[in-house]
């Protein structure tokens, strides 16, 4: 139960006053909730301003700067309406100071109510973003209009948020004030020396500090507010993750004991002998399956490190162990993919596989149901309905989980709720910097895959600015009458599907007129069947250019594609450009990755360009990207910041990372099951950031 002391904060933003049905829409979109059931008081009390106005500036009229917000002290002279039945034309009002004129300006302006706050003669102190223009200052709709006498009602000192449109800021800080007011005097969590070494006040003070700044470094990352909160976030990650690990080390693991039957018909089918990583890699998987504990282990490797393989030695070792294996990958396309890539191998060493996704209906799926129940079905690749409550197994040894970035702790613990055990290995082909893979996957050992497999030849990239496209159409066509293969990637254009779409499917009509009809189009709002008959067609040589948005940054395997060219390089990260020139390069052939940029390019992607330019490698390119633009983006979440974290930064506050993680581990090894005064006060932090399913799991224990 989650403590009544939080219970104004967890109540719904409807309840704030201001707040009604189409106001609660934008806060959901604003905040990142589902709907409007699932955004709280708290979501508000998380979101944080990123600048400041500062109204104490007030230079007068004549010496006002343009563009910037200043607070003028001036006498109303006349008003202005606009002609009758002309609404189109603005309302003006005109005022002057010691120094110069000044007109306001008001789009659909009320002439009463305007009347009514801009009295002729009076004076007035006015607050908003001045407009030059012709010699003459203006400012439209002034945030802020109070008679002389009430000045102090001004503030002078205003935080400025992120917005969504449909809300303006005046009403979204009135509705965060109101959410501070909910604010209760919290427990304190923490020991009083942390809290003394580091000059934190108590969340409660964080919170309004927050809110409240009172200058410019109160904005700052590394403001105290911020890095207590910060903390805190930290913490109740590292400490989820240190209750689930300890709960999935409690329910055993069956010990693996292969006998390297299949595994051997596997080794002896492959056209090329294993890495010495992928055989560490290996070694590893076996020995912790070998135990009772479970195993967790993350798999880190490039684009083409061969992590399937890794995949498929653990799979074999299970099989042989007389238990089932599961591979899930994140979409439809990619668990489609592994299923034609394992199902050679599988065939070879007489391994039974089935593919099951949301696809799968009426009695088709009937049949996959009860090969899996039977354990007739020694392995079953697909998406998440592999964890829906329908699917029961045999007995489910062991869960490979492909690109967990898309896949976090909530869906380890659905399968440990399903009674299921399973020894688990997750595969990310993102190379992720370590405190990164601390802060999201505390709980995991790592693998690295650092070779590429034999046979492999570099890949040649090149920059080319945007005017020269023409140049690289031509050359294109070329390569494709010599019978090579290439993708063309867009961008999302802005972040509004439509324009991604319109970018995609213009690149595909300019690049068919061209090139004649052998030019296909994948992008992220087709049908899945109609997806894979194009990847299809594309990996048969049916098509021999695909236009594609992201869709095919993840796992998409045409070894024989040797060319990938990338428009608008310079809107892309470099982990993402990166997985993205890894599509190519995957066959004997030498390949190129062309990255169109336009200019004039900003210092960061300058970096970005030259760093693709000089490396193909894909941890030394994470590293980079860490610095260079946040981590959010490493792991795939939009935001920079940390997934799923809301002000914790790694950038800013990786030293609190490492203090928390040890924090975490001291309190379990005390107080594991959090029962003593200050495990209790450590549930509310729980609560507190959400991470109440590790609560869930302590009395499930």
């Amino acid at each position: 139960m989650r403590p009544a002391i939080l219970d104004p904060l967890f109540s719904s933003v409807a309840t704030l006053p201001g707040v009604g049905p189409k106001v609660a829409e934008f806060l959901v979109k604003l905040l990142g909730r589902e709907g409007p059931e699932d955004c709280r008081v708290i979501d508000l009390l998380f979101h944080a301003p990123h600048s400041l106005i500062d109204r104490s500036q007030q230079p007068g009229i004549a010496r006002a700067p343009q563009g910037a917000i200043v607070t003028i002290t001036a006498r109303v002279d006349r008003h202005q309406p606009p002609p009758r039945g002309r609404s189109n034309v603005p309302y003006r009002v005109f005022l002057h100071d010691d120094t110069g004129e000044l007109t306001l300006v008001f789009f659909r302006g009320q002439a009463q109510w305007l009347e009514k706050q801009l009295p002729i003669d009076e004076t007035v102190t006015i607050s908003g973003k001045i407009d030059w223009f012709n010699g003459r200052a203006s400012m439209v709709h002034p945030d802020y209009i109070v008679r002389l006498e009430e000045g102090e009602n001004l503030p002078l000192i205003e935080p400025v948020y992120p917005m969504t449109a449909g809300l303006s800021p005046k009403s979204l800080r009135k509705i965060i004030e109101a959410a501070l007011a909910r604010l209760p005097q919290l427990p304190e969590w923490l020991e009083p020396s942390l809290l003394q070494r580091h000059g934190f006040s108590s969340i409660t003070e964080s919170f309004r500090a927050l809110h409240e700044p009172q200058e410019a470094s109160d904005i700052d990352p590394n403001a105290p507010a911020r890095r207590r909160i910060a903390y805190d976030e930290f913490l109740a990650g590292q400490l989820s993750l240190s209750l689930v690990r300890q709960r999935l080390r409690k329910v055993p693991g069956q010990p693996v004991h292969p006998t390297g039957a299949v595994s051997r018909r596997i080794l002896e089918a492959l056209p090329f002998s294993p890495t010495g990583s992928q055989n560490e890699a290996v070694a590893d998987i076996l020995r912790d399956m070998a135990g009772t504990e479970r195993m967790l282990r993350l798999l880190q490797g490039d684009v083409g490190s061969g992590k399937t393989l890794v995949a498929l030695m653990a799979i074999a070792a299970v099989i042989e162990s007389g238990g089932q294996a599961v591979l899930m990958a994140p979409t439809e396309i990619l668990a489609r993919q592994h299923y034609a890539t394992i199902s050679k191998y599988a065939a070879d060493a007489g391994i039974s596989v089935e593919v099951l996704t949301g696809r799968a209906k009426g009695r088709e799926r009937e049949t996959i149901l009860e090969r899996i129940a039977s354990g007739e079905a020694q392995l079953v690749i697909g998406t998440h309905a592999l964890f829906q409550e329908s699917v029961s197994y045999a007995n489910l040894m062991l869960a490979v989980v492909d690109e967990q970035h898309r896949f976090g702790v909530h869906q380890r613990l659905r399968l440990t709720a399903k009674g299921i055990s399973p020894h688990m290995l997750v595969m990310t082909a993102t190379p992720i910097p370590r405190t990164l893979v601390l802060a999201a996957f505390g709980d995991m050992d790592v693998s690295k895959l650092t070779e590429k497999p034999a046979g492999r030849k570099p890949i040649q990239t090149i920059t080319v600015p945007q005017e020269r496209t023409d140049e690289i159409v031509t050359r294109l066509k070329g390569a494709l009458a010599e019978g090579r293969k290439a993708y063309w990637i867009c961008p999302l254009v802005e972040e509004s599907e439509e324009s991604d779409l319109m970018s995609a499917e213009e690149r595909h009509a300019t690049l068919t007129q061209a090139l004649g009809p052998g030019v296909g189009l994948v992008h992220g709002r087709m049908a899945g069947p109609e997806k894979d008959a194009v990847m299809m067609a594309f990996k048969n040589g049916e098509l021999r250019l695909l236009v594609a948005t992201t869709v095919v940054e993840v796992g998409v395997d045409v070894p024989d594609a040797t060319i990938m060219v990338i428009e608008h390089a310079e809107r892309f990260g470099l982990a993402q450009l990166h997985q993205l020139r890894g599509r190519v390069g995957r066959g004997d052939e030498a390949s190129s990755c062309i990255l169109l940029y336009r200019g004039p390019l900003s210092e960061t992607g300058h970096a970005r360009l030259s760093i693709m330019r000089e490396t193909e490698d894909g941890f030394r390119i994470a590293e980079e990207d860490l610095r260079l633009r946040g981590e959010g983006e490493l792991l795939g979440t939009r935001q920079s910041g940390t997934p799923g974290f809301r002000i914790a930064s790694l950038e800013a506050h990786a030293d609190l990372l490492e203090i928390a993680r040890k924090d975490a581990a001291y309190v379990i090894d005390r107080d594991p099951e959090l029962t003593g005064e200050r495990g209790v006060a450590l549930r509310t932090l729980l609560y507190l950031f959400r991470r109440d399913e590790a609560i869930r799991f302590l009395r499930a224990g």
